[in-house]
């Protein structure tokens, strides 16, 4: 059993003149990241590898997380920033099989769109299907042997928690 978390980039902001790659996190998405943080570390969702995407909001939100789950390795993957749900899949696909369990910090649309492809029908995929929120988490479960076996439709996602369902304000 593998397992993948998709952390969706907290808040962030849009500054006159500034692109896309190097938008910051507003003051909300500072105060959500280290909230979603202290879930993932209080229910054990502690990855083995992190694969964050090279936007400043990703590795922002990344570097907020980080206390909270300890020494964990991690890698700025720069396939993930702005990528199609294809591109996800290979990212996944590469993962080694060492890594039990990977989290992903990227963007949307690519991160709902690979909850979608991955996940079964389910309630927490028909709630992310709704909308995925910045800092929302998915946590899916995956019956397979190797990360290079993963197939469109073999996840269960196991919960899908927003800052808004914690209690952390409005979800966007």
């Amino acid at each position: 059993m593998s397992r993948l978390i998709l952390l969706r980039h907290a808040k962030s902001d849009w500054p006159e003149g500034v692109a896309d790659p190097d938008r910051p996190l507003s003051p909300r998405g500072q105060e959500a990241a280290p909230k979603m943080a202290a879930y993932l570390a209080a229910q054990g969702l502690i990855p083995d590898r992190v694969l964050v995407s090279p936007a400043r909001r990703t590795q922002e939100t990344w570097d907020l997380v980080k206390p909270a789950l300890g020494a964990v390795a991690d890698e700025t993957v720069p396939q993930i920033y702005e990528a199609p749900v294809s591109r996800l899949l290979d990212v996944v696909r590469s993962i080694p099989d060492e890594v039990a369990t990977a989290l992903m910090i990227g963007h949307n649309p690519g991160l709902q769109d690979l909850a979608r492809l991955l996940g079964q029908p389910s309630e927490a995929r028909r709630t992310l299907t709704k909308k995925y929120p910045t800092a929302a988490v998915a946590v899916i479960d995956l019956a397979v042997e190797s990360w290079a076996k993963v197939e469109a439709g073999e996840g269960t996602i196991e919960r899908f928690v927003t800052p808004k369902s914690l209690g952390h304000g409005e979800d966007e």
